[in-house]
């Protein structure tokens, strides 16, 4: 079996096999070519930390559709690492979803996160179907589990996904995505890890088959204020009350936040999440990188998470 025919689930078990806690990092598609040289650095990086398989995601609205396809192939063709590839319902009719996964298979790519995908402009906006697309991720699960060997995981939402009119409508859903053939799932970053645990039993209540399936909690290493209460906003996540209060004292009262003691917190923060979620047993720690290594290993490291030799 080649290492890129294997699956998340393969390489969960077989980093487990070895007696580590599997990891998994998220990349975005670079933006111009500064960018692309900052995302292939950190791609060799995490490459030597044997993470159990990498995410690229797609961005808004299915813009970044072409090179989301292009950087993925070529970390499949040139890496020793897993990729996996997002595939978002939103601005895309049935047609562009299949040549899309004709795409990936051409380039051996069997392994694809579905998402319904955020609308372009207002991530938080009126979702509109394609005229000639699909409404659900459910739906486009379907639609790659029939188009041929792919293996699929899909999206989840610890706080409830802010389109959803309650937390039981939204666990009603998501456990609709895992029956319509989804492997696994990845959480949206969180910074309350009670949320996660929450998520994980109501799944495991609602329908004991899907819950069993690996549930992945995404965790962002915050070194910067600002940009944490940005994404956040767009996310829909929020920022504990507590944990706020312990960024806002580092990042200090001048015209300029205090990176440096903010990246410290936000790693310490991380850590702490970290050790949390091995302690109530989550299968694997999912990273949202922003192409960058380091806060990420950091982290990493903290929790001996490491290969040995690292």
């Amino acid at each position: 079996m080649s290492e890129q025919s294997r699956t998340v689930l393969d390489r969960l078990d077989a980093v487990r096999a070895e007696g580590r806690m599997p990891f998994s990092v998220e990349f975005m598609p670079p933006r111009d070519e500064e960018g692309e040289a900052r995302l292939w650095r950190a791609v060799r990086t995490f490459e030597r930390m044997d993470p159990a398989f990498v995410s690229m995601t797609y961005g808004a609205g299915g813009s970044t559709r072409d090179r989301t396809v292009r950087v993925t192939g070529e970390i499949a063709e040139t890496t020793t690492l897993l990729p996996v590839a997002h595939l978002t319902a939103v601005n895309h009719s049935i047609s562009e979803l299949r040549a899309l996964m004709g795409s990936y298979a051409d380039q051996d790519v069997r392994n694809v996160l579905v998402l319904r995908g955020d609308p372009p402009g207002d991530p938080l906006g009126k979702w509109v179907r394609h005229p000639a697309g699909l409404k659900y991720a459910s739906e486009v699960v379907e639609l790659v589990r029939e188009l041929g060997d792919f293996h699929v995981g899909v999206a989840a939402f610890p706080e409830g996904h802010h389109r959803s009119p309650d937390l039981d409508t939204d666990v009603r859903y998501f456990a609709n995505k895992l029956r319509a053939g989804a492997d696994y799932s990845i959480t949206q970053m969180f910074f309350d890890v009670d949320d996660y645990l929450r998520l994980r039993d109501a799944v495991a209540a609602a329908d004991p088959e899907q819950g069993a399936k690996p549930l992945i909690p995404g965790i962002m290493p915050i070194t910067s204020l600002k940009s944490v209460v940005r994404m956040a906003e767009l996310s829909n996540a929020k920022i504990p009350e507590a944990m706020r209060a312990e960024l806002r004292a580092a990042a200090g009262d001048g015209p300029e936040e205090n990176r440096a003691a903010v990246r410290a917190v936000g790693i310490d923060i991380a850590t702490r999440m970290g050790e949390r979620l091995i302690a109530e047993g989550a299968p694997a720690l999912h990273f949202c990188t922003l192409n960058f290594a380091k806060a990420t290993s950091e982290v990493l490291e903290n929790l001996g998470m490491l290969p040995v030799g690292v």
